[in-house]
């Protein structure tokens, strides 16, 4: 039970701004701070899953400003590594004028790292005739390698930068939903639900991105419906660039977004009280980290397919289904939609949660009403963990050269 907990807390945090490119700024601060100076230049080094997921989501307080560059370079102006993926929250007017340009001035360049990890950021600094290193990898906040002229300060072994990954299975996710005391998901959970919610309610109620949520509920108002319209509207908001912050699951805003808002929205509909909310939630996000420790943070599997699934199966939980059915909503949902593209964080991000939950909730209406898809018919196996490994090694191995060439066809002009 505490190691389940251990696994919320670190998980489920508050994150400013989409991960990817605040992930870039915690490195380029962590740098810049190593450094003791600002930087004269800048060098980055990155994945490909990294300059895709940062190439052109908007920037949070940065006045519409996107994409990689602009993310190093404010990681140097005005980060503080210590406060992680929040390390953009008190950008100015002022460092927005400066880093443009420093933009202009070509004060930052990168290129791609080859044959890494799908998330591995590594930043150099140089002022003068001083340097300093940073490499964040597997993890958005990790620091796994740190120097400062050439002094090595950090250097994690493989086992280190993996040291708190633990093994999942759909039977201990679904006893440790069913028998965790409420009263330890309160602080890691509830910010979780209500953070989550704020920024739903202000994608609805403002212009963002291409306003799928608006667009979602203006033809229907059923709960399935208002659900996926509201959590697509917290994703318009986040990736044009909103100031609110978001709780994460997995590094993922939108994924922490999918999980949380539809879960709020049948609780509030059917009167559920916080407990049963509570346990339900955590039900929703163990499942998600379960699926994606087969198939790794980035991928060319979008994430908020896997986050949509586990959804339905926490709404399935909540509105206290068998744990046959709740299981089968996993498995209906990941055979009717896995295979839907990551091509980065942006607009359609939300078009995908939408489409998502949507096949998720039916998948959801499949189970209760015995319509589940049998083992043997495509993906689907025997048991819900061979289910999910199929999954997993189909977006880990089938969609590697998938992701090759999403990034390709991304970085053309």
């Amino acid at each position: 039970m505490t190691e389940y907990i251990e696994l919320l807390k670190r998980e489920v945090k508050p994150a400013f701004g989409c991960t990817e490119p605040i992930a870039l700024a915690f490195a380029a601060a962590k740098a810049a701070e190593l450094l003791g100076v600002r930087p004269d230049h800048i060098h980055g080094r990155l994945s490909g899953n990294i300059i895709k997921n940062a190439k052109s989501v908007t920037i949070p307080n940065s006045e519409g400003r996107t994409g990689i560059y602009y993310s190093l370079i404010l990681g140097t102006l005005v980060g503080t590594a210590a406060k992680e993926l929040e390390v953009l929250e008190d950008l100015t007017h002022d460092q927005v004028v400066e880093a443009d340009r420093l933009f202009e001035a070509d004060y930052c360049d990168i290129e791609l790292a080859e044959g890494v990890e799908n998330l591995f950021i590594e930043v150099t600094a140089v002022a003068g005739e001083h340097t300093s290193k940073v490499i964040v990898q597997n993890t958005h906040t990790t620091i796994s390698y740190a120097e400062k002229d050439g002094e090595v300060l950090i250097a994690l072994s493989a086992e280190e930068v993996a040291k708190h990954s633990m093994e999942l299975c759909f039977d201990s996710c679904y006893e440790f939903a069913s028998t965790v005391d409420a009263k330890e998901l309160e602080d890691i959970l509830g910010p979780q639900l209500d953070l989550n919610m704020a920024i739903a309610e202000e994608g609805m109620k403002n212009n963002y991105g291409s306003n799928i949520g608006k667009l979602i509920i203006s033809n229907s108002s059923s709960i399935a419906d208002k659900a996926r319209a509201y959590a697509a509207a917290g994703s318009d908001a986040r990736m044009d660039g909103c100031s609110m912050p978001v709780m994460i699951n997995c590094g993922s805003g939108n994924q922490g977004i999918t999980l949380s808002v539809p879960i709020m929205m049948y609780a509030k509909e059917y009167g559920i009280d916080r407990d049963h909310t509570l346990r339900s939630l955590a039900l929703a996000n163990v499942l998600a980290l379960y699926i994606k420790q087969y198939i790794g943070r980035l991928s060319a599997y979008c994430g908020v397919v896997s986050a949509a699934s586990a959804t339905a199966a926490g709404v399935a939980f909540l509105l206290n289904e068998s744990k046959e059915v709740v299981w089968e909503t996993l498995s209906n949902a990941l055979a009717g939609t896995s295979g839907v593209v990551c091509d980065g964080a942006k607009a359609s991000c939300a078009m995908k949660i939408g489409m998502s939950l949507g096949n998720s909730l039916l998948a959801y209406t499949q189970a209760k009403t015995d319509n589940s898809f049998k083992a043997g018919q495509g993906i689907v196996k025997e048991d819900i963990d061979h289910t999910v490994q199929t999954v997993a090694t189909i977006a880990r191995e089938g969609m590697k050269q998938t992701d090759v060439v999403i990034l390709e066809t991304m970085l053309e002009k």
